[in-house]
């Protein structure tokens, strides 16, 4: 297998710890469709990473849809419960996670713009999101809706992902003192090997 990945994109960021969970063997294509020369919009028509290239030629994207074909490899740890309805609070989890990430690399994005291009009304609307998104994170991983506690999910590896993207692009924002909860949960996440080895780099 083939990933394209850039090395700060938290959705990337979420396959490589996947892969990595299930010690699953794969080549590392380092590729950014910011740059001119970029490879992704011929794999994945909409131009985002991440994309996967199975071992057969077949592209998967985006990062829940190569979530959900890693899980057809049947290689543990499974990462979707078996059980029908845990598997969709599991995935509604991912997806309040991946949200997060959404609203906060809209802030970035929209923070990048030009002088009399860039909107602080539409920063403050993304943070006000990103706000309201930990707190319900907090509050379902708490009360473990869509979690398991003690084996780790896909909504687990969305979180550290998403909370690791605050951290490297937001890195006054503070999340950690308004909510210890998700403080205490991100010290365990980001201190596995596949968190630790996919650290993205800073800048």
């Amino acid at each position: 297998m083939k990933l394209l990945a850039s090395l700060t994109s938290p959705y990337a960021r979420k396959i490589r710890v996947v892969l990595a969970e299930k010690n699953l063997p794969f080549e590392l294509v380092v590729d950014s469709p910011w740059e001119a020369n970029t490879r992704v919009p011929t794999l994945n028509p909409l131009g985002k990473v991440p994309v996967l290239v199975a071992d057969d030629g077949e592209t998967f994207f985006d990062s829940p849809v190569i979530v959900g074909y890693l899980e057809t490899l049947g290689v543990a740890p499974a990462l979707l419960p078996a059980d029908p309805l845990a598997r969709v609070r599991a995935r509604q989890a991912e997806a309040l996670a991946d949200g997060i990430t959404d609203a906060a690399v809209a802030a970035l994005l929209e923070s990048r713009r030009p002088d009399g291009e860039r909107s602080a009304r539409e920063i403050e609307r993304q943070h006000h999101k990103i706000e309201r998104g930990l707190v319900e994170l907090g509050a379902r991983v708490s009360s473990q809706r869509g979690f398991d506690g003690a084996a780790l999910q896909i909504g687990d590896v969305a979180a550290g992902c998403a909370l690791g993207y605050l951290d490297l692009r937001f890195p006054t924002l503070d999340w950690r003192a308004s909510h210890p909860v998700l403080a205490a949960y991100a010290a365990r996440l980001l201190a596995r090997p596949s968190f630790v080895d996919t650290t993205p780099p800073a800048g």
